[in-house]
């Protein structure tokens, strides 16, 4: 499978800040999250499609290599990269500053029928579509 990225921005809200006044670390899955639905946004096949599909994708394993700390109203660029997609969809995502990685992270979510609980070990149709498509 070829690789397919995307790219989301976001600006660093104060709310987000620890107390040395540096991203507190756990906003970094927040973040990789709104990259990953702005991904699937992109490639038009949203959360509420693979509902529809019968299918949920729970995160089962994540992990962080952090560089640099981002600040208050830093805005970072999330590069999203698909990376896989069965029979586990793996992302990895690099977030810059100013064209500087700051941080590092890979996520593998397991497709899931919402109807049997039971995991899946290949991706819906509509999703392979989809990815064609966002391709060509």
């Amino acid at each position: 499978m070829r690789e397919i990225k995307t790219r989301a921005k976001i600006k660093i809200p104060f709310f987000d800040l620890d107390p040395m006044n540096i991203v507190w670390h756990g906003n970094y899955v927040k973040y990789i999250e709104i990259a990953r639905c702005d991904f699937f946004k992109k490639i038009n096949y949203t959360y509420d499609e693979m509902k529809k599909d019968g299918v949920m994708y729970p995160i089962a394993k994540m992990d962080f290599k952090f560089v640099k700390s981002a600040k208050f109203e830093d805005e970072i660029e999330i590069e999203t990269t698909l990376k896989e997609l069965e029979p586990a969809i793996m992302f990895k995502y690099i977030i810059y500053h100013n064209n500087e990685k700051i941080l590092c992270a890979n996520t593998m979510q397991i497709g899931v029928s919402i109807e049997t609980g039971e995991s899946l070990f290949s991706a819906p149709e509509k999703l392979k579509k989809a990815i064609d498509e966002f391709v060509e």
